[in-house]
């Protein structure tokens, strides 16, 4: 009998080129398309009046540099070995 397939077969299969890939597919399952997200963005950016332009470009501003600074700290905390108690024997008399 057949065992189901998981999720992760179904990464580990699209992540070496395996599968059966859709039309557009920027990548393996579960890396995300940031496309959309961008054009968003860039309609948001064409919409808006000349005045806020400069309003508009620092909050893109902050927005890049948190998430820089969000990437930041999670690849400090990967690089970091965990941290585990230090645990001493005390003899009880």
């Amino acid at each position: 009998m057949d065992e189901p397939r998981t999720e992760w077969d179904d990464f580990l299969r699209d992540a070496a080129g395996e599968g059966p890939r859709q039309a557009g597919a920027g990548g393996p399952r579960g890396v995300p398309d940031l496309s959309p997200l961008i054009a968003i963005f860039e309609a948001l950016r064409r919409a808006i009046p000349h005045e806020l332009q400069e309003q508009f470009n620092a909050l893109q501003r902050e927005l890049l540099l948190t998430l820089r600074a969000l990437i930041d700290w999670y690849l400090d905390r990967l690089d970091k070995p965990e941290l585990t108690p230090q645990v001493e024997d005390i003899p009880i008399e």
